[in-house]
């Protein structure tokens, strides 16, 4: 009886997240799932599944992955060990009617009857949370700063009702999941976006994520959020905001008080004699709100334009300044 590498058998590395293990699980639980075979190559993808299965039950849960992880370097040399006594075991059987069993390395370690599979007929399902939802939510300027209401389209992973989570049920692979133990529920929620947000922070609403089992509690979603693409605005540095103001010529060299429009409202901003174009003007305090509430800015970036049209008497001061600059 070898050393079986689980790792290796999803295919990820030790240090992966328990996020990663289920992606990696359920890329080949797809794969290999005996239904998608006929045949010769049936059976084979029905060993392969059992034992990607039999890794993601260890790997998948905090508590037997840190027991798998404490069994010491001597299985990775492929020590052979003697298999633990006195427990009850029981046959796996997938829909075709074949029986392979679980491997002994796995058996003698937790005990066969570890799976839901081999759980007798009669027990009553356990209690189940719900998955946490990940998504991502684009959001204008406008609703960063004050928030608002969304409407969203969420595929929402909810506990398999047919096998309660278990992905096997007595007569083989459970068909409702296909053996992921999670199905999957379109459902469309309205969201309350709170106010002041800024790229990269997450929001978690309590009780909108996947469905629970046996009473179990719904899981969260968590809103990652990003900064819509705008026309007039543009985010620095996470919580700043850049916009072009535009002024003409003559408010460039005399100087002016101008409007401006910001996520709060409107501001007049002075502008000082000589401003050149391009030069940054910024507003304190008027940004968006980041991590530990820190408090952006506005950053003004400055425009001088020259109107398309002019009437004849500002042509002819042009033509003036002109002159005078010849001199």
């Amino acid at each position: 009886m070898k050393y079986i590498d689980y790792y290796e058998t999803l295919g990820v590395e030790k240090t992966a997240t328990e996020k990663e293990i289920k992606q990696a699980y359920r890329k080949l639980a797809r794969k290999y799932h005996p239904d998608v075979y006929q045949g010769d190559a049936k059976k084979a993808a029905e060993e392969k599944f059992k034992l990607v299965s039999e890794a993601y039950e260890v790997l998948g849960d905090p508590e037997k992955r840190k027991k798998y992880d404490q069994l010491g370097m001597n299985w990775q040399s492929g020590q052979d060990f003697e298999p633990q006594h006195g427990r009850q075991s029981y046959s796996f059987h997938t829909a075709g009617g074949s029986d392979p069993r679980f491997s002994d390395f796995f058996s003698s370690i937790f005990g066969e009857d570890l799976f839901g599979a081999g759980v007798p007929r009669g027990r009553q399902a356990h209690r189940m949370a719900g998955e946490n939802v990940d998504a991502e939510i684009s959001l204008s300027i406008t609703e960063l700063v004050q928030g608002g209401q969304k409407e969203l389209r969420l595929s929402m992973p909810q506990v398999c009702p047919a096998c309660g989570g278990e992905r096997y049920t007595q007569r083989g692979v459970c068909r409702t999941c296909g053996g992921m133990g999670t199905t999957e529920e379109i459902k469309t929620i309205a969201v309350n976006i709170p106010p002041h947000l800024y790229e990269g922070a997450v929001v978690r609403l309590k009780g909108l994520g996947g469905k629970g089992y046996g009473g179990g509690p719904s899981g969260d979603l968590l809103l990652h959020i990003k900064a819509a693409k705008d026309k007039a605005w543009q985010v620095v540095d996470q919580i700043n905001l850049e916009t072009e103001v535009t002024i003409y010529p003559e408010q460039a060299v005399l100087g002016d008080s101008v409007s401006v429009s910001v996520p709060t409202g409107t501001v007049k901003v002075t502008v000082q004699p000589g401003i050149h174009s391009g030069q940054i003007l910024r507003l304190r305090g008027k940004g968006l709100k980041g991590p530990q509430g820190v408090q952006g800015d506005v950053l003004l970036k400055i425009r001088i334009d020259v109107p398309k049209s002019l009437a004849a008497e500002e042509l002819d001061l042009y033509r003036r300044l002109a002159e005078l600059r010849k001199h």
